[in-house]
């Protein structure tokens, strides 16, 4: 007799299914919620999510209202609308300077007579202070100051720009009685190479190129100054479209997560990057010096610094004028800033043990062993002046420069404005998030050493050194200074991540922005004409007068201060009206243009 086998009993799946049943728990917290709905729409209409609210009041009627300003901010990641809207003004200023043929020189207008009468008050009021200071009249000194303070107001008020006195007493002390500036020796280094040196012209536009056809060319450049090597890091070398074996021996694809990353950590000079983050806004501020010097005009820029894969900041700039690529990196290759610091090559203190404590009785850091004073700032600096042989504490050069031709109107300058102001929206740091171990190892020892690095004069760090910081204070703290330079979001720089120079455009994004208003109203006034209107000045439809409001800074948690997402809803509605106000204006004066056209 045959056996019966058992049947296996199948049981039916109580897994998670892929559509969570209507109305379940699962299904609600799939559903979007309206408020981040409202914030996310109000990105895409470019308002303001963290807005600032004021309490505006008519001094006229006193009537009070509640008015919004953007916060203004350049960072995505504290206001995205805030900080595209301030990018694209920067895509603007590049524009409109990039590729001018007229010098934006403008001349300050002749004084007119009550400006210079002021002026002649403050040179006799200038002269018998003097005269007080020489007989010890202090009494009268003191009421000339109070004088010289309301004409100095008085001058200001009248139009005219800068101080009459440069350098002028903020504190009722004279000018001479300051202590005098450090100065360093100006002759070059002997390992640096010579730099061509011609005058200065007064122009900020180069000499238009003719060519072969007689026509004239004004090209410009866009120029990328990196920082040089500390050391292999893995990378991916395209040459002739085929990528090239790194010094690790393999190939990289576009997207390995090791590009950047050093091939040996442990041969890698961390500290030399770390200075050379630091001080990289002054050496990039030197190569311009020079260029300008080499070339013989002033040669104008306008770019971002950026955050290289290898954790190292560089900077692309466009730059107004065509300049022979060998000139540029000759420049580059003699450029170079020294760091007159005390030293700071070997650590006196463990950041982890003992360090100086601070004497409250005599106001100065003491050594834990020994008792003994340490020595002040303006005495390290003393004792490097007093050394004939003494050496900077650092020496920051520049790496590899590239130069490309741009010509103004072509597709590659509107590409290459984009692509100067693709990450100034962003941190520093944002666009190299570790994405691997090797990345994140190679970041946490670069914070490392930038921790225990000093950042200024005044950075607490110094006493790891034995020396006392500049304007010395009891709350400072070893090994734990608050500058940005130590903070992992900046890793090292801290400089301005936009640099313009200031004959670029003689425009500032305020101006810019006035600009993109003034244009919006005379789209209006023209479309509401219908023909070649007269534009509608920038101030046209404002309050009769700066002095008509007073303003007062009003707090979230007023109960007449809206939610932020019933804000979000009458913003997002208000934009809605101006771009079709805004669409519906060009159309019309599309329309009377293409009616001319026939006409004629």
């Amino acid at each position: 007799m045959t056996a019966v086998k058992p049947t296996a009993l199948v049981l039916p799946d109580l897994g998670q299914e892929e559509t969570p049943r209507p109305g379940s728990r699962a299904a609600r917290l799939l559903q979007p919620v309206a408020k981040d709905m409202a914030a996310e729409l109000a990105k895409q209409f470019g308002v303001c999510v963290k807005p600032v609210w004021l309490r505006r009041t008519d001094i006229a009627t006193g009537e009070t209202e509640l008015v919004s300003v953007p916060c203004g901010a350049t960072s995505a990641a504290k206001c995205e609308p805030c900080a595209e809207a301030n990018r694209r003004l920067r895509m603007q200023q590049i524009r409109e300077g990039w590729h001018l043929t007229e010098e934006p020189v403008t001349e300050p207008d002749a004084p007119d007579e009550e400006q210079r009468g002021f002026v002649e008050y403050r040179a006799a009021l200038e002269f018998a202070r003097t005269a007080a200071v020489v007989g010890s009249e202090w009494d009268q000194v003191t009421d000339l100051d109070a004088e010289i303070d309301r004409v100095d107001a008085e001058i200001t008020a009248a139009g005219v720009r800068g101080s009459v006195l440069p350098g002028g007493r903020k504190d009722g002390t004279d000018p001479e009685e300051s202590a005098p500036a450090r100065k360093r020796s100006t002759r070059r280094r002997q390992d640096a190479p010579d730099l061509p040196r011609l005058p200065v012209a007064n122009r900020t536009i180069p000499h238009p190129h003719i060519g072969s056809d007689g026509r004239e060319h004004r090209d410009s450049m866009f120029l990328t100054l990196t920082l040089g090597s500390y050391g292999a890091v893995h990378s991916a070398y395209y040459r002739r479209g085929k990528v090239q074996p790194c010094e690790c021996g393999e190939l990289h694809g576009q997207h390995d997560t090791r590009l950047g990353t050093p091939v040996d950590p442990a041969e890698y000079d961390y500290r030399a990057a770390a200075l050379d983050a630091i001080h990289f806004a002054k050496v990039v501020d030197r190569f311009w010096q020079n260029l300008r010097r080499a070339v013989g005009w002033k040669v104008q820029y306008a770019g971002s610094v950026e955050m290289q894969k290898r954790l190292t900041p560089h900077g692309h700039f466009a730059v107004r004028g065509a300049l022979p690529r060998k000139l540029v990196k000759q420049v580059a290759a003699a450029t170079y800033h020294q760091v007159w610091w005390p030293a700071h090559d070997r650590l006196v203190y463990d950041p982890d043990g003992e360090v100086p404590t601070w004497d409250p009785d005599a106001l100065t850091y003491r050594d834990p062993d020994t008792g003994a004073a340490l020595p002040t700032w303006d005495e390290a600096l003393d004792a490097i002046e007093d050394d004939e042989d003494a050496e900077p504490a650092h020496v920051a050069r520049l790496g590899t420069v590239d130069v490309k031709g741009v010509r103004g109107g072509s597709k590659d300058a509107e590409k290459t404005v984009r692509y100067i102001t693709k990450y100034i929206a962003k941190d520093i740091t944002d666009a190299v998030t570790p994405g691997s171990r090797a990345q994140e190892d190679h970041m946490a020892r670069l914070a490392t050493e930038l921790q225990i690095l000093p950042c200024s004069p005044t950075c607490a760090n110094w006493l790891l050194y034995g020396v006392q910081p500049k304007s010395a204070k009891a709350t400072l703290r070893a090994g734990r200074c608050k500058g940005k330079v130590h903070q992992r979001r900046t890793l090292g720089f801290t400089g301005r991540r936009v640099l313009v120079s200031r004959q670029w455009s003689n425009k500032t994004l305020a101006d810019h922005r006035t600009d993109r208003k003034a244009w919006v109203r005379a789209l209006l006034a023209l479309s509401a004409s219908g023909n070649d209107g007269q534009a509608v000045t920038a101030n046209e439809g404002q309050a009769d007068g700066a002095d008509r409001y007073e303003y007062e800074l009003a707090s979230r948690d007023d109960p007449d201060v809206p939610p932020p997402h019933v804000h979000f809803l009458r913003k997002i509605a208000e934009r809605q009206q101006w771009q079709a106000q805004r669409d519906a204006a060009i159309q019309r004066l599309q329309q009377v243009s293409a009616t001319k056209t026939h006409a004629a």
